[in-house]
């Protein structure tokens, strides 16, 4: 088979009045070679086939198949064909496959990237968008959140002004408190919130409000819309904002902060960045993000959260502390190292421990996140103080190489092993004084 070149060669040395005998001695190849690409016989790139396609005779059979089910194994339709006839190898077939393109894409598992996507006008103050973003890797010391972070993300359609709010979990308690605090930052509330299917919000197979979410909803006074099935550039600007605080904002945060202080970040890094972007006014001159928002007409936000109750679970530290959103607050001495369960209403003051019983231990006045105070009662304080005090030293650690023999216990244990009756030991005390009385007066009688 000739290259590129070659065939360009040979065409212009054919134009010049050469021979096909001293094209051929030029570049190399056989005379039959280049008439054939001459002549348009060949092309290049294209290989003479080596005989009959066996393949042929199968390719509507095969294109049915796939067509029934996109996601078909290549080793289960080759089964299927071995049983029509088809006698070549494996190989062979997989290769048809490619060279045909007989495998259709399948619409309904087709990532959005690369889909036809419409601009979609968004009215001021009309929708908000909601969405949560997994961040792996929180810094060391973030009690509760395990191997992984929750955000939480809100952002306004109309303007693209975003903020979000650092949870432990996903629970619906925990998104109805984050979607106060947000709707708080953002300036308002909009007529709509969009999300995707949602477990919390809607039943992912029917996309229908779930009855616990519904209340929260008329709380905050909002319509609840859902996105098509696997339509996430439906609510791109909360994506884009996802995206954002992922690789510029979490990307870069340093492993000696703390929670409270990872969320002033984010307040910080959303006012100072994102909200000074660049953009153009319904009547065409420039203006940021913060100035587009603040002209959106938003209804101000419930005074208080929506009732619901957190609860999270947390280990008890040896000084009887259990840590709970920037502070610490005590628990019983008898509860330390103990699992026990922090709960609160979000429009509670308070908040309870409980053990994994189910009783309540303590109830403590809830200090603001993030306000490092160690909450303590005169009780709790008092009876640490007294068990630390009462407990028992213990004693000094054995040494590896020290010398302990058997004992009594172990001595009549063996006796009793080897059948034998235990004797008493030499030294027992004599606890009857009768028997000195005798022994005394036999002393005192001379013998006849």
């Amino acid at each position: 088979m000739l290259t590129q070149e070659d065939d360009v060669d040979i065409h212009a040395l054919r134009r010049r009045g050469w021979s096909i005998s001293a094209i051929a001695r030029h570049v190399g190849r056989d005379r039959k070679t280049v008439r054939a690409y001459l002549n348009g016989v060949r092309q290049v790139g294209q290989r003479a086939p080596a005989g009959e396609d066996a393949f042929a005779r199968f390719v509507d059979y095969v294109a049915a198949r796939l067509a029934e089910d996109p996601h078909l194994w290549a080793t289960a339709l080759f089964d299927e064909v071995r049983r029509l006839g088809y006698d070549r190898s494996y190989p062979s077939f997989t290769r048809a496959l490619r060279l045909r393109g007989l495998r259709p894409p399948c619409e309904r598992c087709r990532p959005a990237t690369g889909r036809p996507v419409a601009v979609i006008e968004h009215p001021a103050g009309e929708e908000t968008q909601w969405d949560w973003v997994e961040l792996p890797d929180p810094p060391p010391g973030w009690d509760g959140y395990g191997r992984k972070a929750c955000l939480l993300v809100g952002a306004l359609a109309h303007s693209g002004k975003w903020r979000g709010e650092l949870c432990e979990a996903m629970d619906q308690a925990q998104l109805a408190a984050a979607q106060h605090k947000i709707a708080t930052k953002l300036g308002g509330v909009t007529q709509d919130w969009r999300f995707d299917r949602m477990a919390t919000v809607v039943h992912p197979s029917s996309a229908k409000v779930t009855a616990s979410y519904a209340a929260i909803a008329k709380h905050f006074g909002v319509r609840v819309t859902v996105c098509p099935p696997r339509r996430g550039n439906r609510k791109g600007v909360v994506e884009k904002a996802n995206h954002t605080a992922a690789q510029r904002w979490w990307r870069s945060l340093p492993d000696d902060i703390t929670a409270a202080a990872a969320q002033a970040s984010l307040d910080d890094f959303c006012e100072q960045v994102t909200d000074q972007r660049g953009r153009i006014d319904p009547d065409g001159n420039r203006c940021t993000v913060a100035d587009l928002a603040a002209h959106e007409p938003l209804r101000p936000v419930p005074a208080a959260p929506p009732v619901a109750v957190i609860t999270v679970a947390r280990k008890a530290s040896a000084q009887a502390l259990v840590s709970y959103r920037g502070n610490t607050y005590s628990v019983p001495p008898a509860q330390a190292g103990q699992l026990v369960t922090v709960s609160h209403r979000l429009d509670a003051a308070t908040l309870s421990i409980t053990t994994n019983a189910g009783v309540t231990v303590v109830v403590h006045h809830r200090r603001p996140d993030g306000a490092g105070a160690v909450v303590r009662t005169e009780q709790h304080v008092t009876a640490l103080n007294t068990a630390a005090m009462t407990a028992t030293t213990p004693a000094a650690p054995h040494r590896s190489k020290q010398r302990i023999p058997p004992g009594p216990a172990a001595r009549a244990a063996a006796d009793t092993l080897r059948g034998r009756t235990p004797t008493p030991a030499a030294s027992a005390a004599v606890i009857d004084l009768n028997q000195y009385a005798q022994a005394a007066a036999r002393r005192r009688t001379l013998p006849q």
